[in-house]
């Protein structure tokens, strides 16, 4: 459907159409025509007000990007070892307000982003995330062929899908879910 912003083409291919018919009309008288299919008084309002538009963006729909949890942390060194030593997680960028301050920092892993942060207002330990994964058992192969004393998960069959628990040094729990055959949600 064309709106006002098409004014001036809808005026030209009308004004073509008529003549096409027998009928001759002025380009002007074609844009009156056009304004008031528009439901404004003559061209001269509709012009102004595709003058006004130009200025204005047109909307967008909002859009959300995937959200990031983000997960409290007490020890860096515990942190690191779980994250990046264990589950093969690199740190994108850390963030400290000044020397002594609690360290807040993002670590990724292809499309899993993860705040940890050490400011105690930030989230709550034992928190749990739930992400599907394409490939779980090769995961579970990859982490649990790492040295890591602390987890030794296994997989457990669920009816939507294979899943891996995962459990941080500070509570915050980890599920990736490999989606099972037929369901419709995950990947």
């Amino acid at each position: 459907m064309r709106d006002f912003r098409d004014a001036k083409t809808m005026a030209k291919s009308l004004r073509q159409r008529l003549t096409e018919r027998g009928l001759t009309i002025s380009h002007s008288e074609a844009l009156e025509l056009v304004a008031e299919q528009f439901g404004f008084e003559n061209w001269n309002i509709l012009a102004a007000k595709l003058a006004a538009d130009v200025d204005r963006p047109t909307p967008v729909a909002p859009q959300f990007a995937p959200p990031i949890p983000i997960f409290r942390i007490f020890d860096v060194a515990k942190a690191r070892e779980f994250y990046c030593d264990y589950l093969g997680m690199t740190v994108d960028w850390e963030h400290r307000f000044g020397e002594d301050f609690p360290l807040y920092l993002q670590v990724s892993r292809e499309n899993l982003v993860l705040h940890l942060s050490e400011h105690s207002g930030d989230a709550s330990p034992g928190a749990r995330i739930f992400v599907w994964v394409t490939d779980v058992v090769v995961i579970h192969k990859q982490i649990t062929a790492r040295a890591y004393r602390f987890l030794k998960p296994g997989l457990k069959d669920a009816a939507w899908g294979r899943e891996l628990h995962l459990t941080d040094p500070f509570s915050n729990r980890i599920t990736l879910c490999q989606k099972a055959e037929g369901t419709t949600d995950g990947l």
